[in-house]
């Protein structure tokens, strides 16, 4: 099994996204929304740290709801940098902010569901330099756990876990592909 697979089982605060989020392909707006915004969180700390604030970042960003991060201003900005239930950083904070301003201005051409099909499937350094061109504060391995999350690219679980197989019936989008897509030359 996989590292975060043998790690999550009944751990109090990974087993639950272990088992019902990670993997699993989604193609609704506000969940795609809220995973980029945590995974930029994370970046540079513990995912752990990032699911046990999880709930206060849903409150203090409404709930990632896209209009209303989008229409987001300086009082905004100023307020969640107050705000002790989250993780206070500046670039983090304001990258969401924009990155809901392109989740909204994507909707002109299907929204970012159509943008991520559009795109795929290309191999994870193309995905990389597409999200940086695209979003702000993207980087390799931002990119890659978001697009594992949601089922755009292999290896959120080993296939002896269980719920290998659970994603597997939901036919998640790397999974209809020739993999040798994945191989970086």
């Amino acid at each position: 099994m996989s590292d975060y697979c043998d790690f999550a089982r009944d751990h109090p605060v990974h087993q639950a996204y272990h088992d019902t989020e990670y993997g699993f392909p989604t193609d609704d707006e506000r969940v795609l929304f809220e995973r980029l915004s945590l995974e930029i969180m994370q970046a540079g700390l513990s995912w752990e740290i990032v699911l046990k604030k999880r709930d206060t970042m849903n409150r203090a960003f409404d709930r990632f709801n896209v209009n209303r991060v989008a229409a987001y201003g300086d009082e905004d900005v100023a307020r969640l940098l107050a705000d002790p239930g989250i993780i206070r950083n500046r670039l983090k904070v304001t990258a969401i902010i924009a990155n809901a301003r392109c989740f909204h201005t994507m909707r002109e051409d299907g929204g970012i569901q159509a943008w991520l099909a559009r795109h795929h499937p290309m191999p994870r350094s193309f995905w990389t330099k597409l999200f940086r061109k695209t979003f702000r504060f993207t980087g390799g391995e931002i990119v890659n756990e978001f697009l594992m999350s949601i089922g755009y690219l292999p290896g959120s679980h080993d296939v002896s876990c269980p719920i290998f197989g659970e994603i597997m019936a939901q036919m998640p989008p790397w999974s209809r592909i020739d993999p040798v897509i994945f191989n970086e030359t």
